[in-house]
């Protein structure tokens, strides 16, 4: 009699099946097969760094994945996340996850702003499992109580988490602060740019681009002391123009300015409803502040990042994106006198104007 055997699956194969698991359980909000999946694969002895950086963030990237494509409401993901959360919840208590603290001590925060709290959650977990103590602050963190909390202990360093790029000048003085009283900071988080560009920008000591490789990074030794006169102008001397702040405090009336000029510029604004109406001032209000990143760190290319991330985003939710040229325009005929901002808006519209979109992509 021939009898054949499947091989074991590998490492990775269960993972993604394991993955694959909790997403059915996660975009159905099934609390309990969620949570019950996560200890089971602990119980049958499944490495809990795995179970929370392969099984549960994996999930948590296809959320934001969905949402993106409009195929999951804000609710929906919201619902999700917080399933995700209970679910690291359940490893971080689980007697697998039980590990002596020998390293020394870290302090995990979101920047002041950032409330996508799930990334540091994650790392913060996986620096326990690898012997850190760690003091977990969670998200939206005011600056001035992160450095009341580094006086109180002796940490080793600072892990500063972010993932939208409008957070980088809140994320910028929380590094500098940091650094000011002689902790090193390590920075992670999709708002810091392919390859962590924008933490070397803002004078961060160290950059990750996820929870694992920050660990190992922080497992090699410790973060050199930083430079005690480190000022948030010596990293970008071009603020000298004054762009950025006045963008910045201007920012509620040149979205009212726009809105109101883009009825005429966009007549398809006409025969919207009170909700599109509703939904395009935000949409102003968000685009007004990337701007106003992008000024901050003199980076025309994430103004056009997220442009084309919008065009995407609209496209997906089958609305028109037609309104986004006439919308720079107003907004550069509006700061005219500010020449890098103009030059990023045209950069913007260019982008929206040579590119065809199919599928949104996340930026977070």
């Amino acid at each position: 009699m021939n009898t054949s055997t499947q091989p074991p699956p590998s490492r990775s194969e269960h993972a993604e099946r394991s993955a694959d698991l909790l997403w059915g359980a996660v975009s159905v909000s099934d609390e309990g097969t969620a949570t019950e999946l996560v200890l089971g694969l602990l119980d049958g002895g499944t490495d809990p760094e795995s179970v929370l950086l392969d099984v549960i963030a994996r999930v948590q990237a296809r959320v934001g994945e969905e949402w993106a494509a409009a195929r999951m409401t804000v609710a929906q993901e919201h619902a999700a996340t917080a399933i995700n959360d209970r679910a690291v919840a359940a490893v971080s208590v689980h007697s697998a996850a039980r590990v002596t603290a020998t390293r020394g001590r870290i302090t995990v925060a979101c920047v002041d702003g950032e409330w996508h709290g799930l990334p540091a959650r994650l790392l913060a977990e996986v620096l326990k499992l690898r012997g850190w103590q760690v003091d977990y602050l969670g998200a939206q963190v005011p600056t001035r109580h992160l450095i009341a909390h580094l006086h109180g202990t002796r940490a080793d360093a600072v892990a500063l988490s972010s993932s939208i790029a409008t957070r980088l000048p809140t994320a910028h003085a929380a590094i500098t602060a940091c650094q000011a009283i002689g902790v090193p900071v390590l920075v992670g988080g999709a708002a810091f740019g392919p390859g962590g560009v924008h933490a070397k920008t803002l004078g961060a000591d160290a950059w990750a681009p996820d929870a694992r490789t920050a660990a190992d990074h922080l497992a090699r030794g410790r973060l050199p002391l930083p430079e005690p006169d480190h000022q948030q102008f010596d990293d970008l001397p071009h603020l000298a123009d004054q762009e950025y702040t006045m963008v910045d405090r201007n920012s509620a009336s040149l979205v009212r300015s726009v809105y109101t000029a883009l009825e005429d510029a966009f007549p398809g604004m006409r025969s919207y409803d009170d909700l599109q109406r509703e939904r395009t001032a935000e949409d102003l209000a968000h685009i007004v502040e990337f701007l106003a990143t992008a000024l901050y760190l003199d980076d025309e290319e994430l103004f056009t990042g997220f442009i084309t991330w919008t065009a995407q985003i609209l496209v997906a939710r089958g609305v028109p994106d037609r309104s986004l040229p006439p919308t720079l325009d107003l907004l550069a005929h509006e700061l005219k006198d500010f020449p890098r901002a103009v030059r990023i808006l045209r950069a913007g519209t260019r982008s929206i104007t040579t590119a065809p979109f199919t599928a949104a992509r996340n930026i977070a």
